[in-house]
């Protein structure tokens, strides 16, 4: 297996504010430097880094300095990030145009894999039609991909209305995408994450590894919260996955570079233990 971690500790997450007012420019991006952020995760021993689909944004008029700066500290982009409400009839032409987008410039870049978010939590409340438009849209997601030679998978997220197991059940019956489990968030909606891996097996594109302390929903480097890193790896062993690992930690207290490093000895050792 190979280790790469996700630029958004530099910066956490945010949304270009344009977005408010304009569907199609309303991407995810970390604020903070994704040169530091690079540099920081080659000095930690990662191989590879995920990045937001609005940070590439930022590097399309000049595409020099990004690749440039992955040959020069060896770091390759192994996936983008983005994400939609996509249950809204009227703007998922919009959402679609920004996917695409996300796709030509991820492959621009030399990444391989695009993971999704979302499923808008409506003020009036969920409906059934709206897993069957979120499921028709991630279908729509996975061809856009396959378009620009990308393999797509959906990641669980709180705030979605796809957070606890039977949710994801819901969902995954009705979408051909790929399962990117994120292992704090399936735990944070109440799932096992071993299980649903296991689950899910055959369904296994990528996967997002962060840890948690369930009473506070905070995020933790690997190893300092309450999940069985040990058998969700072990699950995802079981599935025949043999690829990229990726670690994600939404924001830190101290340095990035020091909770990336964190992470990467605790999953050194495990994938040493484990004999992986």
């Amino acid at each position: 297996m190979r280790l790469g971690y996700h630029s958004i500790t530099w910066g956490g997450v945010v949304g270009a504010p344009q977005g408010v007012t304009s569907i199609k420019d309303l991407h995810y991006l970390s604020h903070g430097s994704i040169e530091a952020a690079v540099r920081d995760i080659s000095a930690a021993g990662y191989e590879g880094v995920e990045v937001f689909d609005g940070n590439l944004v930022a590097y399309a008029e000049c595409p020099d300095v990004l690749t440039e700066l992955l040959a020069a500290t060896g770091v390759e982009l192994v996936s983008v990030y983005t994400g939609a409400n996509f249950v809204y009839a009227d703007v998922l032409p919009d959402e679609m145009h920004r996917i695409e987008s996300a796709c030509r410039l991820a492959a621009r870049f030399g990444a391989s894999r695009l993971v999704v978010g979302g499923g808008a939590r409506r003020a009036a409340g969920t409906t059934a039609e709206d897993y069957d438009r979120l499921a028709a849209g991630l279908d729509t997601v996975v061809d856009l991909a396959a378009e620009h030679g990308l393999e797509a998978s959906y990641h669980p997220h709180l705030g979605t209305i796809v957070e606890s197991p039977d949710q994801l059940d819901r969902l995954m019956e009705r979408t051909r995408i790929g399962f990117c489990p994120d292992t704090a968030h399936l735990a944070a909606g109440g799932g096992d994450p071993a299980a649903l891996i296991r689950r899910y097996a055959d369904r296994l594109r990528h996967v997002h590894l962060k840890d948690i302390d369930l009473g506070t929903v905070r995020f933790l480097p690997l190893g300092r919260g309450e999940l069985d890193l040990p058998d969700i790896v072990r699950a995802v062993r079981e599935a025949g996955y043999d690829s990229w690992l990726v670690v994600e930690l939404d924001a830190y207290d101290g340095d990035p570079r020091e909770a990336a490093e964190a992470s990467r000895a605790y999953l050194q050792k495990l994938l040493d233990d484990l004999g992986a």
